[in-house]
């Protein structure tokens, strides 16, 4: 028998579809089309692994997802308290998304911390499933509830299911060779196996993670998945939840191929490490650690078989200078850091702009200014990266859009870098860093050739006939100089920061000269190969809103909400901003009215009012999350009804 319902989880989106029922007396399944989970509780309660976990079964089922990793930046804050709250929001559905959801449709809350942190983003009618055994009097005292929650009627709202979690997984592994502390531990396994029940995920690829995490604790393995195993046998037996759901694969939202869930920066890694190949070039990562771009330097430092080499330098300063070196002598350069370390790292910037050699910053922007919010995204580094040295220095800037997307930025950054010469800013940022999707694993075929003709002799002939090569003499077509690797001979020539003389690359104080290479270098980047902007504009509408970088999901999401109930608006989506793609003046001409969001005060649309005297509204948010769809929709509908 199938009926259509409603479920408190879903009243607020719609987004059942039905409800089955088998034979009389047993659970029913009700089939949605999309879900939005939430783990959280204290950092040290391993969420993100949770999280990390449920996506990775979702992936293998087959749905589309998109993820939002959300943890504080203390190392361990006390325990308990609101600012030692980590959380993990992961959005699957049956069809195509673009962000990890609004608002979550279950919220899983550890502590009384974790229900206090989170309950304000659930919509009524949400389902609160919550460790009752951490409901302490001293627990909740401490977040500021005088009375339980549990008991007071403030959660009469929602659909709380209370489950002693600690309790329950401590019982499960009284047979275990553990004491209370050790076995506590797993209740997140324990909350794991239970959500997977209700929302029917794999269980295979999860009892093999723990078998191979724990390879060398086989009795920790075993502890994790009776544990995993108890809480997806108490949602079968239990009363309390009487029906699981189905979210069926998103079979029409992916083209054919191979795929994998991907994060951001793992995408980018493997990026790089394609872009080497591509070049046949080594790959060479100078770098100090930073949030959240480490997860960068971790990764790469696995892949010395591709010909990887890390450096793990003892300060920001130290790690671009070594990898500007290694440009200098044939590497595919690359230096990684977030908005503090690119401040450090500008003089190094100019010294690599000046001798004009290959090498990518990727800056994984962070809250700032100063140390700031190192968890916590932000797309407040746009202005630094086209302006933040001394002089005229231009440097070409790209931005991905999504986590997957990483891959592809990361090709195209090495393209520019390598083919004109030049360094070049990759700017992600923690929202795609952290956050994954679904990534269609490319073939070697659909990769682009980046083959790169190093200076094998003579280059120039003097007024006496003598051949000589000159450094800074240009290729007609791109102004890129000849790179030429150190030891070859013939092609030894002078480098350093002070001003070249035009193709000898002699030192040269000569105002001319001087001028000449500033707008030489200028122009190279004006010409710059880029694609043009495509435009989303089906029915001819007269507001355009813009975007840059991870804005793209929140933006798209809320241009599907206005169209499907009727507006008119127009989409574009910048991965060049420097230099601009050349229709993007025609196309902001086609339009009355232009919105830029972004997460910072408005400095793409700084550039854009400045570069195309056009009246760019912004629409700025800079608290440390990502734009929310429907957050974006009001204020998109606003502007065009304005």
């Amino acid at each position: 028998m199938t009926s259509q319902v409603s479920s408190p989880a879903e009243q607020a989106d719609g987004a059942v579809v039905g409800e089955q029922r088998t034979a009389a007396g047993t659970k029913g399944v009700r089939r949605l089309d999309r879900v939005i989970i939430r783990f959280a509780g204290d950092s040290g309660d391993g969420m993100q692994l949770t999280g990390d976990r449920f996506t990775s079964e979702t992936a293998s089922f087959g749905n589309d997802l998109s993820t939002l990793p959300n943890f504080p930046a203390e190392i361990r804050a006390p325990a308990g308290t609101l600012p030692g709250v980590s959380s993990f929001q992961l959005h699957f559905a049956d069809h195509d998304i673009l962000t990890p959801g609004d608002a979550p449709n279950v919220l899983v809350a550890m502590n009384p911390a974790a229900l206090k942190a989170n309950i304000g983003d659930l919509p009524r009618g949400a389902e609160i499933i919550v460790n009752t055994d951490e409901f302490t009097k001293r627990a909740m005292q401490k977040v500021g509830y005088d009375s339980s929650p549990l008991e007071d009627g403030s959660l009469d709202g929602y659909s709380l299911h209370p489950v002693p979690l600690t309790t329950l997984t401590v019982e499960a592994l009284k047979e275990f060779d553990l004491t209370r502390k050790e076995a506590e531990r797993s209740k997140n396994m324990f909350a794991l196996g239970l959500l997977s029940w209700m929302y029917h995920r794999p269980t295979e690829g999860t009892e093999k993670f723990l078998r191979s995490k724990f390879a060398r604790k086989p009795d920790i393995a075993a502890a994790n998945i009776a544990a995993y195993r108890a809480g997806w046998n108490f949602g079968e037996t239990t009363e309390d939840f009487a029906v699981s759901y189905e979210v069926a694969p998103a079979t029409k939202a992916f083209p054919p191929g191979v795929y994998r869930n991907i994060s951001g920066n793992l995408a980018l890694s493997y990026g790089l490490i394609a872009a080497s190949r591509q070049a046949d070039l080594p790959l060479y990562l100078g770098s100090y650690p930073i949030t959240p771009a480490s997860d960068i330097l971790h990764e790469l430092s696995r892949h010395k078989n591709f010909g990887v080499r890390t450096f793990q330098a003892e300060d920001e300063i130290a790690g671009i200078g070594a990898a500007l070196g290694a440009a200098f002598g044939g590497s595919l350069a690359v230096t990684t850091t977030s908005g503090p370390g690119v401040a450090l790292k500008s003089e190094t910037i100019g010294l690599a702009v000046s001798l004009e050699l290959p090498l990518l910053i990727v800056d994984i922007q962070r809250g700032g200014p100063s140390t700031g919010l190192p968890t916590k995204t932000e797309q407040a580094d746009l202005l630094q990266a086209m302006y933040g040295r001394n002089g005229e220095a231009p440097v070409p800037v790209v931005a991905p859009r999504t986590p997957a997307d990483c891959f592809d930025a990361a090709l195209e950054a090495a393209r520019i870098a390598l083919t004109y010469r030049t360094p070049v800013f990759l700017l992600s940022d923690g929202y795609l860093a952290n956050g994954s999707e679904p990534w269609r694993v490319p073939d070697l075929q659909e990769l682009p050739d980046l083959t790169v003709r190093f200076a094998q002799g003579p280059n120039h002939a003097l007024d006496d006939g003598t051949e000589a090569f000159w450094p800074y003499k240009r290729d007609p077509q791109t102004l890129a100089r000849p790179w030429a690797v150190p030891g070859t001979p013939g092609l030894e020539h002078r480098i350093g920061g002070i001003e070249k003389q035009d193709g000898t690359g002699n030192i040269s104080y000569d105002p001319a000269n001087h001028d000449f290479m500033v707008r030489t270098r200028q122009a190279k980047i004006d010409g710059i190969d880029v694609p043009d902007v495509e435009v989303d504009d089906p029915d001819g509408a007269k507001a355009l809103v813009l975007g840059w970088g991870s804005t793209y999901g929140p933006i798209t999401a809320a241009v599907r909400r206005i169209r499907k109930e009727g507006g008119r608006i127009a989409q574009a989506h910048l991965r060049h901003l420097n230099p601009f793609p050349h229709n993007l003046g025609a196309v902001l001409e086609r339009y009355d009215k232009v919105v830029v969001p972004e997460m910072n005060l408005g400095q793409l649309a700084t550039l854009i009012r400045a570069k195309y005297l056009v009246d760019a509204r912004s629409y700025n948010q800079v608290n440390g999350m990502p734009f929310k769809a429907e957050q974006l929709a009001t204020a998109l509908k606003e502007a065009i009804d304005d």
